[in-house]
């Protein structure tokens, strides 16, 4: 959310306007150091896909965007399914690739984290699981690996904001994204970090891999504050989800920034998910 994305938060002091694996509203001044290190060329591919440029940067395995979103040089050069894409409003949106081959179980492991990191994941997979979906998560079995595999990485904050965690989108097969990594650095959850906080962040970047944008993808500046940005029509990869609110919705499970603590889904969420996995 603005994760990230995966959440990211903004630092320490601006908890009550922390980002999903986003940025923080002052962090302007960074932002073109890290869009420096990225090409005009992807920039325009990253654009054209419906994706903000805004302190986009280079990281291992491709571009992240929106703060929590990895997009690899694959994804850059994918081409849309359907012609059915629409200028960003205020609705939920998913991406152009979804989970296929359902009903199925997806297995999801943690690899190398504190205990507190694990028993996030169980509370986020008893959360998707209770919505009765053609898919449920499971963790996959001792010293294997699952079709989602969290991780840890430490990153401390840099020009404004911090990374809470990251993840990208489903595979053009149909198979959800393989990886989330969360942020171990004091700075991100602090020393002792809240379980349901981290259930909620991990929740978010789930939402990612099985599909799902940013809910205030057409004007982060709703969750996270600063500068309101729509990047208009795009060609791939922001698709409206029937029968979501044309308002503003503001505790959506996907929203780009995060309020600090616990959030789940609320009643337009699971009217979304509902529609594309029920």
């Amino acid at each position: 959310m603005k994760k990230f994305n995966l959440f990211s938060l903004a630092v320490a002091g601006m908890l009550a306007l922390c980002v999903f694996g986003c940025q923080k509203k002052d962090a302007a001044t960074t932002a073109t150091a890290n869009q420096d290190e990225i090409s005009a060329a992807t920039k325009s591919q990253i654009t054209s896909l419906g994706f903000s440029t805004e302190n986009a940067r280079k990281v291992a395995g491709g571009y992240l965007v929106e703060g929590d979103i990895l997009l690899s040089e694959a994804n850059l050069t994918e081409k849309a399914e359907t012609a059915h894409l629409s200028v960003a409003e205020t609705e939920q949106y998913r991406t152009t690739n979804l989970v296929k081959a359902l009903p199925r179980v997806i297995t999801i492991s943690v690899t190398n984290l504190p205990a507190v990191y694990g028993n996030a994941v169980d509370a986020m997979i008893t959360r998707y699981n209770n919505l009765g979906l053609r898919f449920t998560f499971q963790r996959a079995a001792a010293g294997t690996t699952g079709q989602i595999n969290v991780i840890g990485f430490n990153e401390g904050p840099s020009g404004g904001y911090i990374t809470l965690g990251s993840s990208g989108f489903p595979t053009a097969s149909g198979n959800p994204y393989s990886e989330i990594k969360m942020n171990t650095n004091p700075a991100a959850y602090g020393a002792n970090p809240n379980l349901l906080y981290l259930t909620s962040v991990l929740q978010h970047e789930v939402g990612h891999c099985i599909g799902f944008r940013h809910t205030d993808y057409s004007n982060r500046a709703y969750s996270c504050g600063g500068t309101a940005v729509n990047e208009g029509q795009s060609n791939v990869g922001a698709i409206q989800i029937p029968g979501t609110p044309s308002g503003p919705d503001a505790a959506s499970f996907m929203l780009a920034c995060s309020n600090g603590g616990d959030r789940t889904f609320n009643a337009n969420d699971v009217k979304a998910i509902n529609y594309l996995y029920k």
